[in-house]
């Protein structure tokens, strides 16, 4: 952009323009300059809004307890990040928690059932505590009453609808995963 104002520049030094094609061009310049800063105004301004849109469903969804958390990568204690290619998920409604996740760790007990792997869970006996965080976001604590293994659902999320859950029990190490918050399907 200023080599493009140098040329001009040196160009009317030199008298090579006339006065009126010098006037014209910086006009066209000042006009294509004005339009480029205008629309990326907009622009901006269309992303706030979304942005904005965005964060108050993420609210809405959390505050209404009706929601799904869908994991993307678990990472277990000492370990490294596990991506996950399957469809992983945690549905919280008002009166049931169902939970389907992998895990991958030191499990301190074997379950009799080799297909009870991973952390699985149906429960309708558990508290749900949602608090706000003071810089946006918001803290989910669940806590089943009626599950064997399965002491505490800790979700940690952002206004965007990204989250991580943090999962404690009582037979296996802790284990992590983040993922994103959306509505569920009724």
């Amino acid at each position: 952009m200023l080599n493009l104002w140098y040329n001009i520049w040196k160009c009317a030094e030199n008298k090579s323009m006339t006065n009126m094609t010098f006037i014209q061009i910086r006009k066209t310049v000042v006009l294509f300059v004005s339009i480029l800063t205008l629309n990326t105004a907009h622009a901006q301004d269309a992303k706030k809004d979304v942005e904005k849109e965005t964060e108050a469903k993420v609210q809405s969804i959390i505050n209404s307890k009706d929601f799904v958390f869908i994991a993307e990568s678990a990472s277990p204690m000492g370990g490294r990040t596990i991506f996950l290619t399957s469809v992983y998920s945690v549905c919280v409604s008002e009166d049931t928690l169902v939970t389907d996740l992998p895990y991958f760790g030191r499990a301190y007990s074997a379950p009799i059932n080799p297909l009870d792997g991973g952390i699985k869970l149906t429960s309708t006996k558990f508290d749900l505590n949602v608090q706000p965080k003071k810089k946006g976001g918001w803290n989910v604590l669940i806590t089943p009453k009626d599950a064997r293994d399965v002491r505490q659902l800790f979700l940690s999320g952002s206004e965007k609808g990204y989250a991580s859950l943090q999962v404690t029990s009582n037979n296996r190490q802790a284990i992590s995963f983040t993922g994103y918050i959306k509505e569920r399907k009724k």
